[in-house]
């Protein structure tokens, strides 16, 4: 069975989330954007073994955590599309920009594709491009738990930004209505900050896409 735990990092209050087999204790570990120290204890006390890094995009708060976190553990870096990869390669400027720990670039083991798979243990989501927020970004939907692991694409209560570079508000909306809500009502989703909802939730209540 698939398992995940939450783990609020860096003073933007990024939700990192821990992923993993319970029958191998094998662990992604979804946008690791800082406070190593804190992930390392988790994935300790849990008891788990980190074998690949999940990005839903490359956003400072995400990903600033990435080569350091992957070159300690030897990791696969999974993610995000190829359309933020100019994010990846601007890492130092954010990091300065919004005061963060210095963070190198790097090259994903693997880029996504809308309609690929990512696996960790025995234990298979499918990835689905929602471009909007930036333009590579994707997330990680987990039909077996009904959970979707979406970054900044949704929030309880509100969307993405789109007036960074490349973002883009009409796209965010189609990723919204046209990836995100055939996962069904039911679907629990984790977002990149703040509490978990549901998509039936959102599409009844959120102010951004509700009745969509």
């Amino acid at each position: 069975m698939l398992h995940y735990h939450t783990i609020p990092v860096t003073a933007f209050q990024q939700n990192c989330s821990l992923v993993w087999c319970d029958q191998t204790k094998e662990a992604a570990v979804v946008d690791p954007g800082g406070d190593l120290e804190t992930i390392e204890w988790e994935l300790e006390r849990l008891g788990l073994q980190p074998k690949a890094i999940w990005l839903t995009h490359a956003h400072i708060d995400h990903a600033g955590g990435v080569a350091e976190l992957a070159d300690k553990f030897k990791l696969d870096i999974v993610g995000p599309h190829e359309g933020d990869r100019f994010w990846i390669a601007g890492l130092p400027q954010q990091g300065a920009m919004f005061g963060f720990p210095p963070a190198e670039p790097f090259e994903p083991t693997r880029w996504l594709q809308d309609g690929d798979t990512v696996r960790i243990g025995f234990e298979t989501l499918n990835v689905r491009h929602t471009p909007g927020h930036t333009p590579g970004h994707v997330v990680f939907h987990a039909p077996q738990i009904d959970r979707c692991f979406v970054g900044d694409v949704l929030f309880a209560g509100s969307i993405g930004r789109t007036d960074f570079p490349q973002g883009n508000h009409q796209q965010l909306i189609d990723s919204i209505v046209q990836r995100l809500w055939p996962m069904g009502d039911q679907t629990v989703f984790i977002p990149g900050h703040g509490p978990e909802s549901s998509f039936g939730r959102e599409r009844k209540t959120n102010p951004y896409v509700g009745n969509t």
